[in-house]
């Protein structure tokens, strides 16, 4: 674990000591050097592969501006691309696709002997490789200017918070906050505060707790499952990785805000959404940005008609599906999403901007948004495509009130209901600092929930964050 161990918390505590007693340029290389040593904790083999991907799209990008010659330019952005996709191609997906093409070559009667290599995956190189790349193509489009020198650029690659799992913030947002002087005021703390504790209580008290229901009921036999625990148990996957990767992000704003620098939303209480769209405006934001903008809208976007649209729709969760991992069930849950997308665009319900003519018209359309979301959970958790729809298809076996499933649907309701109250009156009032405007005797009042649950409600075993992995 990183952000609920004993050893983040007292490395953290040590470079914010440091820091607010360092000058502006002290205080970036002290970022600079816990960026490094936070990755190390890791694997400190794979610093080298951080340290020349940062190197590599530092020149580029500082080249890109003083080169006009558009055929240099093209090469130049052509070597960042090419470098960081083959970094990430290697490590993540070169022992999938040997795999598949043994299984194509033996399917058609050959004996390969291709190499196997065990290959370790660099914790958040999917995120950082997003990251930096962003920051190349934008200098080459004219929207960002390049860093002034290495270590500031550097800093804004290795920058600790979102280091390993988002979210990918953009040269445009972050790199300006590196340059400039920072300050830390009353309620910059308050709002950190705010962010820590309920990032602690999503990861901590909801995620891991509902992590056992989710891993048992995925590790038994679909056969075995009835309709009612099929569902308990991917409900329970929904809020498990909801819990897990936004109690990350939070936890990593209300860090970074102690620091003095602001990171994006990663999430803006997705399971509230009423359509696709509004479900990829509210979850993992920094990723569907990303993809909207250096994929979507480059393969043409919706300019060119219907049909074109939706292969370009399809296309971009196909490789949304693809950069969570190397499995087929990842390409299936982007093809999943892919359909959902283009099916309420046909459908002509794609945009809910107007208020239903019904509250109850609401509810209902997000509830069924919400099973959407899970079907797809089923594709992105299974570890095969046959184990998937063995799950869907335990949905025949009958909806019978098992002890199991009164047992964990009590405890799903118990840690994940206070998080869909609270996030409910959010979402009404549409303030992601909600406690923050709230009472001082409310806010304290929440904390002390936090706090409890947490300590009262430790989980079992510890979880590592689930988007490490990616």
């Amino acid at each position: 674990m990183i952000f609920n161990s004993f050893t983040f918390w007292a490395f953290f505590a040590l470079v914010l000591a440091l820091y607010w007693r360092l000058p502006h340029r002290g205080q970036n290389y002290l970022l600079l050097v816990a960026g490094y040593v936070f990755y190390g904790f890791w694997d400190w083999r794979y610093l080298g592969l951080l340290a020349f991907s940062t190197i590599v799209d530092y020149y580029v990008g500082y080249l890109l501006v003083r080169v006009d010659d558009a055929r240099k330019r093209k090469w130049l952005i052509t070597t960042s691309v090419v470098v960081n996709l083959t970094f990430l191609g290697f490590f993540k997906y070169f022992g999938f696709f040997v795999h598949e093409m043994a299984a194509l070559l033996t399917s058609l009667g050959f004996e390969p002997h291709l190499p196997v290599l065990h290959i370790v995956l660099p914790v958040g190189i999917s995120f950082y490789t997003f990251q930096s790349m962003a920051y190349t193509i934008d200098i080459y489009r004219g929207k960002a200017q390049p860093a002034r020198n290495l270590p500031e650029f550097a800093t804004y690659v290795a920058y600790f918070p979102p280091l390993v799992a988002g979210p990918i913030e953009r040269a445009v947002h972050l790199l300006p906050q590196i340059q400039k002087e920072r300050r830390l005021s009353q309620g910059d703390f308050a709002e950190g505060l705010y962010h820590i504790l309920i990032g602690l209580a999503k990861k901590v008290f909801i995620a891991d707790n509902l992590a056992p229901i989710a891993n048992r009921v995925f590790d038994m036999p679909a056969a075995d499952l009835t309709a009612t625990e099929m569902l308990i148990g991917v409900y329970a996957f929904a809020f498990q990785i909801y819990g897990d990767f936004s109690g990350y992000s939070s936890i990593a704003q209300g860090v970074s805000k102690w620091l003095g620098i602001d990171l994006s939303y990663n999430f803006r209480m997705p399971y509230f959404s009423r359509s696709p769209s509004e479900f990829w405006q509210r979850w993992h934001i920094s990723l569907s940005q990303w993809l909207r903008d250096y994929l979507y809208i480059p393969l043409g976007g919706n300019r060119h008609g219907p049909t074109r649209t939706h292969i370009n729709l399809m296309l971009t969760m196909l490789l949304g599906g693809l950069w969570h991992g190397a499995n087929w069930t990842f390409i299936a849950w982007g093809a999943w999403h892919g359909l959902l997308l283009i099916a309420y665009r046909v459908a002509g319900t794609d945009s809910f901007e107007k208020p239903a003519a019904h509250p109850a018209i609401s509810v209902l359309q997000a509830v069924a948004m919400f099973h959407f979301v899970c079907i797809g959970w089923i594709f992105f958790r299974a570890e095969s495509l046959s184990q998937a729809f063995g799950l869907i298809g335990a949905l025949g076996h009958g909806f019978a009130v098992t002890d199991f499933a009164l047992y964990a649907g009590s405890l799903l309701l118990f840690f994940a209901a206070p998080l869909l109250v609270y996030e409910w009156f959010a979402y009404r009032r549409n303030e992601m600092l909600l406690a923050l405007s709230r009472p001082v005797w409310q806010r304290v009042a929440l904390y002390g929930y936090f706090i409890a649950m947490v300590v009262v409600f430790p989980p079992l075993t510890q979880q590592v964050f689930i988007y490490f992995q990616f």
